[in-house]
């Protein structure tokens, strides 16, 4: 176990040598190559502006991907026809019971514990987070 620690300890400190080495000339190329982002003057006003503009923007983004998927998803034909050919597919496995994989039958197995879990959630929060019973009114 010492041996491992003194390895870590040198192998740690070669490349502490190899950063203060060359990790000034890598900052310094890198600051150089992206001058084009960097604002001037660096004062807080202009940094809150853009840090406003990209808030603004990825929020907007996460609106247009909420919004297309609902679109296409949150019609009742949609689910309706989407139902069916879930269940269409659970049909066909149950058929082909012998070419069931593993993967297949652990991944229903997890999902099956999953809804009881939420179902004892469910259970104990309307119980009133209580685990033993319901709470008797007095």
């Amino acid at each position: 176990m010492a041996s491992k620690l003194h390895l870590l300890q040198s192998k740690i400190a070669q490349a502490s040598k190899a950063v203060s080495k060359h990790g000034g000339d890598y900052y310094k190329q890198t600051l150089e190559k992206n001058k084009q982002f960097i604002q001037e003057p660096p004062t807080p006003e202009k940094c809150q502006i853009l840090a406003n503009q990209l808030f603004y923007t990825r929020l907007a983004r996460c609106y247009l991907v909420l919004s297309h998927s609902f679109n296409l998803y949150n019609s009742i034909p949609g689910r309706y026809e989407s139902f069916w050919k879930e269940l269409d597919y659970v049909k066909k496995l149950l058929k082909n019971r012998q070419e069931l994989k593993t993967e297949d039958v652990g991944i229903a197995a997890l999902f099956g514990l999953e809804c009881f879990a939420w179902f004892c959630a469910g259970e104990i929060v309307g119980r009133g987070f209580t685990l033993t019973g319901y709470k008797t009114q007095v």
